[in-house]
């Protein structure tokens, strides 16, 4: 099968089309990088609001709740201890649609992480659900919206729908299907479903995050970002005494390097494995 080739310049200088789509894709991502911290930075009231991610300037919970029963889930324990018994969390992590939550406004700057206390697009959200949240951040077109989901492969159901300054975002702690069930980590989408979701998903700012991290493949994982060819990319172990099937630190820092050159990697809590001995 032959390849197209794209010629780039009056010099006739020749790249393979594949490279030439791949440099224009990582030209964006730089260029989105820019804008969004430029946006952050010219926000005189930035000052970090995120659990999760510290570029994040607020939270917003519309939807609460999730039935993934991820192992190391800090919401869930937190919903299920302290906040117990607050209104919200009475019934348990039990999926909830908050409508005190759609008279919050949104202003030029703003980095909006949507439903951290949940996973809005799991498979057992209701989709007027999603698309009530959807029309809410229309309404903002100068703030940008977070999304982080274990079942990226829903983002599909309402592409058309998801306005310009959503950045679409996926958990993919590892590359392997079968340390996810042995461990019973947890109940959402298999990883190898997330990975193919996210690498077909047409959209032009991904987001991914390998938080907590578990063991992997060099190759394969790495792989699997140049695949998707998100413009962020956080990496962190787990915060929370889990003991998971967590890789050794170097091969941890050795992912780091790869996939360095095509993404923005944020690192969070990066340690040496809960097994290390003398760590």
């Amino acid at each position: 099968m032959g390849i197209r080739i794209v010629l780039v310049n009056e010099k006739n200088l020749e790249i393979l089309e594949r490279d030439y789509n791949l440099l224009l894709k990582r030209n964006h991502n730089l260029s989105l990088i820019k804008n969004i911290f430029e946006n952050i930075l010219n926000n005189k009231n930035f000052k970090s609001k995120g659990k999760m991610f510290n570029l994040v300037t607020a939270t917003w919970n519309p939807v609460t709740g999730c039935r993934y029963e991820c192992k190391y889930c800090w919401a869930r324990s937190l919903a299920t201890t302290k906040l117990k018994n607050s209104h919200r969390y009475i019934n348990g992590f039990k999926p909830s649609l908050n409508e005190v939550e759609f008279r919050k406004k949104f202003k030029k700057g703003d980095f909006v992480f949507v439903s951290d206390m949940g996973d809005l697009f799991g498979s057992f959200i209701p989709s007027k659900w999603i698309r009530r949240v959807l029309e809410h951040i229309r309404l903002f077109p100068e703030a940008l919206f977070l999304f982080l989901t274990k079942n990226p492969l829903r983002y599909y159901e309402f592409l058309s729908e998801i306005p310009d300054n959503a950045i679409l975002g996926a958990t993919i702690e590892t590359n392997s299907d079968q340390r996810i069930e042995l461990s019973r980590t947890t109940g959402a989408p298999l990883v190898t479903e997330r990975y193919l979701a996210m690498k077909n998903l047409e959209w032009d700012k991904k987001f991914i995050s390998i938080e907590p991290i578990l063991d992997f493949d060099l190759e394969i994982f790495s792989g699997w970002i140049e695949d998707i060819l998100p413009f962020l990319v956080y990496v962190g172990y787990d915060n929370y005494g889990h003991n998971l099937a967590e890789p050794l630190m170097n091969k941890t820092m050795n992912l780091i390097d790869r996939i360095n050159n095509d993404v923005l990697v944020i690192k969070k809590t990066i340690r040496s494995a809960w097994f290390e001995t003398g760590k």
